[in-house]
């Protein structure tokens, strides 16, 4: 089965979320973390939600992670129409922080809840970047 293409545009850029994309643009993560209580945060955004600090700093993580949950989409809406079947999940970042995102690189039936993935980036135009995880290299 070959994968199919998943759609890519531009990222939605706002004042909080532009560091991420940025980063997403140079192949790197990154995401805020509290300076008061330490907690990474996903969504990105310039406020913590576990303790409501304001008070945040941008870093680098490994883009590492594995499979929390996951399903199967075989009917896409909009711009995803003709992509499925296509995977979505939840990935557990070594970190911490649980990212929903796309699995790439594997036959979508072969994803597994646990399956250790890395994140890779699919160009979106203008410079932009997609964060999406493959499975990880063995």
């Amino acid at each position: 089965m070959t994968e199919p293409s998943l759609p890519t545009r531009p990222p939605r850029r706002t004042h909080e979320t532009a560091p991420f994309w940025d980063g997403c643009a140079r192949g790197v993560l990154v995401l805020p973390r509290c300076d008061r209580c330490g907690e990474l945060i996903w969504y990105p955004r310039r406020f913590c939600p576990f303790c409501a600090s304001t008070s945040v700093s941008w870093v680098e993580v490994t883009g590492h992670g594995t499979v929390y949950s996951c399903t199967v989409l075989r009917r896409g809406e909009g711009a995803y129409r003709e992509a499925a079947p296509f995977v979505l999940a939840y990935v557990e970042l070594d970190e911490g922080p649980r990212v929903l995102t796309n699995i790439v690189g594997v036959a979508p039936e072969a994803v597994t809840v646990g399956m250790p993935v890395q994140v890779v980036f699919d160009p979106a135009g203008d410079g932009d970047a997609i964060p999406r995880f493959r499975p990880a290299a063995p």
